[in-house]
């Protein structure tokens, strides 16, 4: 495919996508492909090509005579970092960043505990390098830069716990981040206790002090969801 047209596949695929989880395109409904192809000036090919990315994400299901028609929430692959990204562009903001955040809070102390027992030297060298960039960061309305060293202190701690599936959950994480920073829901400066706390957790996996990493990591987790409470009620 060219770069025009992964452009064109990249913007009709969010634009629908953005459609069916805003609920646009309710349970049950079809999405006429001869319509979406008018609609966007594209080819029925780039339009198909579509679909099976969005029947990947259990979006929509395709039959013949039918058509393409939405699934339930359910069955929707919510893990999807393009599902997810997708969610929290729509109205139904706060409650997914709060569905999300208890997720993190469920899986992230365990694994920094994990990651205090088997992190490797270079591993805990990169956990303290990013928590002295974020540190680094923090003052000054620097939050896309914030949020650069935020996401890689948190994809190093979940890789370095030594479970591959926490390690998948990094682009998930990902997402949720970049979602409160570029959607508003985060103060102009990062809350300095939060970014101390990551600070100590580089800290603690460094010395190998499993039981601290998890407790301070939980730490973060709460405050995070005390911050929705306050900027996405």
């Amino acid at each position: 495919m060219t770069t025009e047209g992964q452009g064109l596949h990249t913007r009709v695929l969010d634009a629908l996508g953005l459609a069916i989880t805003a609920g646009e395109y309710p349970e049950g409904g079809v999405v006429r492909t001869d319509e979406v192809a008018r609609r966007f000036d594209v080819s029925r090919t780039v339009v198909r090509e579509v679909v099976r990315v969005l029947e990947s994400m259990h979006l929509v299901v395709s039959r013949r005579r039918v058509g393409v028609t939405v699934r339930p929430t359910e069955e929707w692959n919510v893990y999807d970092p393009r599902v997810i990204r997708w969610r929290l562009a729509g109205a139904d903001r706060p409650r997914q960043l709060r569905s999300l955040t208890v997720l993190r809070s469920a899986i992230e102390p365990v694994a920094a505990g994990l990651a205090a027992r088997l992190a490797t030297p270079e591993q805990c060298a990169a956990l303290t390098e990013q928590a002295l960039g974020m540190v680094a960061t923090s003052r000054g309305g620097r939050l896309e830069e914030y949020l650069v060293h935020d996401i890689a202190f948190h994809r190093v701690v979940l890789n370095a716990s030594g479970n591959e599936m926490f390690a998948r959950l990094g682009d998930v994480v990902a997402e949720i981040l970049a979602g409160r920073t570029h959607h508003q829901v985060m103060f102009d400066d990062p809350d300095p206790a939060a970014v101390t706390l990551h600070v100590q957790v580089a800290e603690a996996v460094r010395e190998g002090d499993a039981a601290r990493a998890e407790e301070l990591t939980r730490e973060i987790a709460v405050g995070a969801l005390q911050e929705l409470d306050v900027l996405a009620p």
